[in-house]
């Protein structure tokens, strides 16, 4: 057990961490594919250092490269093996020059013999314990989209939804460019709506949704009744919103996120790049980031609106550098 020190916008707050905190960043790091420089290496080290024994090294082992949900759903070929390399060269550097485990170079030499693929599966831990797992692509842009990969509006979202599930229970629920999933099925998990109708506009990322809806055990049980449907934001009517019937509707992409708490079930929403024209009276809550906090601005003045608080408890590991802000516009 040790101290360390986790830093705030504003404040330092230093926490106690033990081992069992150690292990679990790694895996939820790991299973998310964070970037590596952003692990708790300076705490491995500490750990190594005060405990000449393997045994820390092999429990994160089994909590990622050796874990069941690595060889179900593993991460890029190309990440677990940048992962392997830089255990492997922690370790010869605090036990100068001491061998690791050969369990180390074992799993390293069997993903060295792997091919690259243009699919990886990220999972992202909710605090019941289960795992959200996706497909995604393994670079940022293919297929003409940038839809086929999990971005941090997502996940802001996502965590946002968690601390106010009472927006989500018992609610037929609408997502717009659901993208893979993560939102969505966060929800789905976690907040019992009634119902939840995944989206998107483009074919490709419709597979890959569906796949992924699928892959989390969605698309065969009775609560939430689950769908995934082609609507494209730019195209969308109040025909088609009121035959949803949705009381609550989302939108998360990769510079802006949108969350709609309708009031009427009389809304149309016309899309023109990030920037919403909305007809009719409602109440939107909306996340942005800085890429287009100036758009954003001019969209809602003269609108009424105040800053929310956005998720307080960090759920999901991502990069948390872009400032995200919640904006309650009063329409």
């Amino acid at each position: 057990m040790y101290l360390s020190k986790d830093q705030t916008e504003k404040t330092e707050v230093t926490c106690i961490r033990n081992r069992a905190d150690v292990i679990y960043d790694f895996k939820v790091s790991f299973f998310t594919m964070g970037q590596l420089p952003n692990f708790p290496w300076n705490l491995l080290e500490r750990e190594l250092e005060n405990d000449s024994s393997s045994e820390l090294i092999l429990d994160i082992l089994k909590q990622t490269c050796l874990h069941p949900l690595c060889c179900k759903h593993p991460p890029s070929v190309r990440y677990r093996r940048l992962f392997l390399s830089q255990l492997i060269k922690r370790v010869i550097e605090v036990y100068y020059g001491r061998e690791p485990l050969d369990e180390l170079y074992d799993a390293l030499g069997e993903v060295l013999g792997v091919e690259e693929g243009t699919e990886c599966y990220k999972s992202y831990l909710l605090p019941c314990g289960e795992a959200v797992s996706l497909s995604e692509s393994t670079a940022v842009i293919s297929e003409g989209t940038t839809g086929l990969v999990t971005w941090e509006a997502a996940l802001y979202l996502a965590e946002w939804a968690l601390e106010n599930t009472h927006l989500f229970t018992d609610r037929t629920v609408l997502e717009l460019g659901s993208g893979v999933g993560l939102t969505g099925i966060a929800v789905c998990r976690s907040c019992s709506p009634s119902s939840y109708v995944f989206s998107d506009c483009h074919l490709s990322v419709l597979h890959r949704l569906r796949d992924n809806v699928q892959l989390n055990g969605l698309d065969n049980q009775n609560s939430p009744r689950v769908s995934v449907e082609h609507l494209d934001w730019e195209e969308v009517t109040e025909k088609q919103l009121r035959e949803i019937g949705a009381a609550t509707v989302i939108a998360a992409g990769r510079n802006m996120v949108w969350l709609y708490s309708i009031q009427s079930v009389k809304l149309k929403i016309l899309f023109k790049g990030n920037v919403p024209s909305v007809e009719t009276s409602f109440t939107i809550n909306t996340a942005y980031v800085d890429s287009v906090r100036n758009d954003l601005y001019i969209c809602i003045s003269g609108i009424q609106h105040e800053v929310m608080t956005g998720p307080v408890t960090h759920v999901f590991f991502y990069n948390r550098q872009a400032t995200i802000e919640m904006i309650k516009l009063y329409i």
